[in-house]
């Protein structure tokens, strides 16, 4: 049987809980709910937000300032993480010649219909015949190049450059870069054309040293997600089938969202001497010998700002963690009169200096006073939209009373606290550490009350299967099976009922024996399958 559904289906974080009896809708900012239309819902939360929108160029996005912002402090806040474990940020070109994905047949096999490629460099004006000028491309290439869908192999020629012996060793680096894969069905940051990215590559000595940092960055990626996404995600190992092309091994972060579905959040790979022996990256050994490098690839995406809107958000909005919010705390005048109009924003800027010489979580707290002269009523609204963590209302009466008034996020929209405002400044960072604290709190408790275990395929195949296929309800979640399957049983289940393993995931309490619920063999592991984005 499955749980209870935590609170969640709601038009607020903490009012509105779902049951089975039927009542009244609440209004909500948002329309559809969660609930009616997941994948609508998203994207008008997105809309709603004003983090981004959809550009001229099919597939591709336009990352609006609050969006951006937010993708702003994630990469600052993994860049010290990456740097705090040893590594350097470098550059590599956009474009890769076509010859350097044809030395790595298995790794081109598995982009070669996202790819994107430039044959001509040049432009000539013609004239039509009714007049108009034309633009036609000419001067073709000698050799093709490919927008880079990945890095590996541009990379891998530049580190065959620098590496002659094994004192060279290791190369640890990061790019921050844009790449594109000419998807078919795009969706706001989950998946598009064009996206941004992260792509670590490193090049070592030995086998061990290069599954030690394979791990080690997955371990990054663990921490980053819970600590600054709030994200409760799952570690483990990809199937063959799933696997990164071109690697050995690819371990991975899943994450579950409202609508119970997967996403891969992050990923870590091996690659083994693959790679090195297709690009030459060669070194003296201690021996005198010549050997080739052991590398290894990682990578996150704006796919995480996805992952969060997903995860955190309600029907009236946005919900940030306060880690990765573009503003922490919205600080709102109130002037209902001209005369004191003055001393209210002054009180609101000065409140702001204040916040802003805090910290929190190692940064100085983001703050921000909307001056903008709109009715109070829109400012708030907009502001809840965009899931600011912490709204201050300042007005006449409060500086009067020496006070604020405070309304969180994840609290009701009615929910206003009247605070003195030397006891708000006091606790900020602690507020902003309890609502991230319970966000990640609520989305752990709504992954494991989905999680369920399953040991046969007609309990399988319910679970994953909507009662009404014309308008399909959320359902399924995460299935935790026994498996001794195949790649090929894998894809049959993918057709079947557009089920992945998601990971093996790592752990003692997952490598147990057991009868596998497909083929009835004895297995010793338990994996993760789950519909994903």
């Amino acid at each position: 049987m499955r749980p209870p559904a935590p609170e969640l289906f709601r038009g607020s974080y903490s009012s509105n809980v779902m049951s089975n009896a039927p009542a009244a809708k609440p209004q909500t900012a948002i329309t559809p709910t969660r609930q009616d239309e997941f994948p609508e819902w998203y994207q008008q939360v997105i809309k709603a937000s004003d983090m981004a929108e959809n550009s001229e160029v099919r597939g591709c996005m336009v990352i609006k300032p609050w969006g951006y912002g937010i993708w702003e402090n994630i990469q600052r806040q993994l860049d010290k993480m990456f740097k705090d474990t040893g590594h350097s940020n470098a550059y590599f070109p956009l474009l890769i010649p076509l010859s350097y994905l044809a030395k790595e047949a298995a790794h081109v096999e598995g982009f070669a219909k996202e790819c994107a490629v430039v044959t001509h460099h040049r432009l000539e004006a013609v004239k039509q015949e009714d007049g108009s000028m034309k633009m036609i491309p000419t001067g073709e290439l000698a050799e093709p190049y490919v927008i880079r869908p990945t890095s590996e192999t541009i990379i891998g020629a530049a580190f065959a450059r620098w590496v002659e012996s094994y004192r060279d060793l290791p190369l640890l680096i990061n790019q921050w870069a844009n790449v594109m894969r000419w998807e078919m069905r795009p969706r706001i940051f989950l998946r598009t054309a064009e996206f941004l990215w992260q792509e670590g590559h490193t090049a070592h000595e030995t086998k061990e040293e290069a599954l030690a940092e394979t791990a080690q960055m997955l371990t990054v990626y663990e921490t980053f997600a819970r600590d600054h996404l709030a994200l409760p995600v799952i570690t483990g190992e990809k199937s063959e089938r799933e696997r990164f092309p071109g690697a050995e091994s690819t371990l991975c972060i899943e994450a579950m969202v409202q609508d119970r579905k997967a996403i891969q959040a992050g990923t870590s790979h091996f690659l083994g001497q693959n790679f090195s022996t297709a690009s030459g990256i060669q070194f003296t050994g201690r021996s005198g010998a010549r050997e080739h490098a052991w590398t290894t690839s990682w990578g996150v995406s704006t796919r995480l700002i996805g992952t969060l809107i997903m995860a955190h958000s309600d029907d009236d909005g946005l919900v940030l963690p306060p880690r990765v919010a573009t503003q922490q705390i919205m600080i709102l005048p109130v002037t209902p009169k001209e005369d004191s109009k003055q001393a209210v924003l002054d009180a609101c800027d000065a409140l702001a200096r204040e916040l802003r010489a805090l910290t929190y979580a190692g940064e100085p707290i983001r703050a921000h006073v909307d001056r903008r002269d709109l009715p109070g009523g829109t400012r708030n609204w907009e502001w809840i939209k965009k899931g600011v963590p912490i709204r201050i209302e300042i007005g006449p009466r409060d500086l009067e009373k020496g006070s604020v008034a405070v309304s969180r996020r994840d609290k009701g929209l009615k929910e206003k606290e009247f605070i003195a405002t030397a006891d708000f400044v006091s606790k900020a960072a602690a507020t902003l550490e309890e609502i991230q604290a319970g966000l990640l709190e609520r989305a752990t408790v709504f992954r494991d009350a989905n999680m369920i275990r399953i040991t046969d395929k007609a309990q399988f195949e319910a679970f994953f299967t909507p009662k009404n296929p014309d308008k399909p309800e959320i359902h399924g979640g995460f299935a935790v099976v026994d498996w001794a399957g195949s790649s090929d049983d894998e894809d049959e289940l993918q057709k079947q009922l557009g089920v992945t393993i998601r990971c093996l995931p790592f752990g003692d309490e997952w490598k147990q024996p057991g009868t596998c619920f497909l083929t009835g063999q004895p297995s010793t592991q338990r994996v993760i399958f789950a519909k994903a984005y």
